[in-house]
């Protein structure tokens, strides 16, 4: 009789469908600033394994993001990723410190605490921010991406603190939103180039793939303009290896799915976005049309508590972001979202590193951020409430 019901069992889980997802999903963390050494590396890596399991639960006790991720076939990976760069600053701040220490024999005891602080906390989100030291840390980090994306994986990328930079400059030099005719038409190349450009078209690429280390396209210069190669048959020959470089250095297209800024700096550092004749602005808004064109999130979340804690804009709706760039999304999916007043009931001097003790309330936060701004960009009626409180 055992037998017999075994036997039957077996053939009724045979008939029972088997739904295998074809991708999932890897949450990417990026350390921030003051985490370049073995003590606060292992805080930081500590903090991320308690965050991310409170994370995946509550995005996928969540029924929107459930939809979500069903209609996309994902799901998220039980243990996360990190990408961490802090090693890197080490040398440098070692230098910066030598200096503090030589201060402290003629300096008030205030003043040269003061300096301490202001090292701690801020020189790491200096140093990478400054190109020159942060383009080799978006190869390794795109390195980081494509492996995940080689097993099927998408990600999502959780920038912390300094890792917001590596977030935002990741998206605008590895995103393939360049289209290369719109490129050259917009840099007024000669005729005879552009001509050949449009005789040979050439797959959407990014500005990394364009850099004279790399496609050797172009040199970026301070300002943000892209100064062509000026041999023209050196260039019309490196074109035409565009595709080639595009698939080496930008990410894999349609296997972003979106990023997560908190406790961000990124306007305090980055302010020179707000100019208008800061030429990398350009590329600042392909890359934001990209985003929402395709599905990707970008959320930034803040406690209200943390001092280091900026929003990255005013929500603005699509019709309002086209008026501002000046250009027409098609089919628009994506969400740009910013949520800052998130209450985390910490005092202004624990705020920007409890996002980890927290990790409810942040996680929360996060879900509700990914809702509330699909929402926002989608939900008319919703639109229109938020509309009417914000004035």
């Amino acid at each position: 009789m055992k037998k017999i019901i075994l036997i039957l069992a077996a053939i009724i889980l045979m008939q029972i469908p088997v739904f295998a997802q074809d991708s999932n999903l890897t949450f990417i963390y990026i350390n921030g600033s003051n985490n370049n050494d073995k003590k606060m590396k292992n805080w930081y890596i500590k903090g991320v394994n308690k965050l991310h399991p409170v994370m995946k639960k509550k995005f996928e006790q969540n029924k929107q993001i459930k939809a979500w991720a069903e209609r996309n076939n994902l799901s998220i990976k039980e243990t996360p990723e990190i990408f961490f760069w802090g090693y890197e600053s080490k040398t440098d701040l070692d230098y910066v410190k030598e200096r503090i220490n030589i201060s402290k024999a003629y300096s008030s005891t205030i003043a040269y605490e003061v300096r301490s602080l202001l090292t701690q906390f801020l020189h790491d989100a200096i140093w990478v921010q400054k190109t020159h030291n942060m383009l080799p840390i978006l190869d390794e980090l795109n390195e980081t991406v494509k492996l995940q994306t080689e097993n099927n994986h998408n990600v999502i990328l959780f920038g912390y603190s300094a890792g917001t930079f590596v977030n935002y400059q990741y998206f605008l030099y590895k995103l393939p939103y360049i289209k290369p005719e719109k490129l050259f038409e917009a840099l007024k190349v000669n005729s005879d180039i552009l001509e050949f450009v449009k005789n040979n078209p050439r797959q959407d690429t990014c500005i990394s793939a364009l850099m004279h280390d790399k496609g050797n396209i172009g040199v970026m210069t301070d300002t943000g303009h892209l100064v062509l190669n000026q041999d023209e048959t050196e260039l019309k020959e490196n074109y035409l290896k565009l595709d080639s470089a595009t698939e080496k250095y930008c990410a894999p297209a349609g296997k972003i799915r979106g990023a997560v800024n908190f406790a961000s700096p990124v306007p305090l550092f980055y302010s020179d976005i707000a100019d208008p004749s800061y030429e990398l602005n350009f590329y600042n808004k392909y890359m934001l049309k990209y985003i929402i064109e395709n599905g990707i999130y970008y959320l930034t979340v803040n406690f209200r508590e943390d001092p280091l804690g900026f929003p990255t804009s005013k929500n603005l709706t699509i019709e309002q972001i086209e008026q501002k760039t000046n250009l027409k999304f098609n089919n628009p999916t994506g969400v740009f979202y910013d949520n800052s007043s998130v209450w985390s009931k910490r005092s202004a001097f624990l705020a920007h590193t409890s996002y980890w003790s927290a990790r409810g309330t942040f996680s929360k936060a996060v879900v509700n951020s990914f809702v509330n701004g699909t929402k926002f960009y989608y939900d008319q009626d919703y639109q229109n409430k938020i509309l009417k409180k914000m004035k």
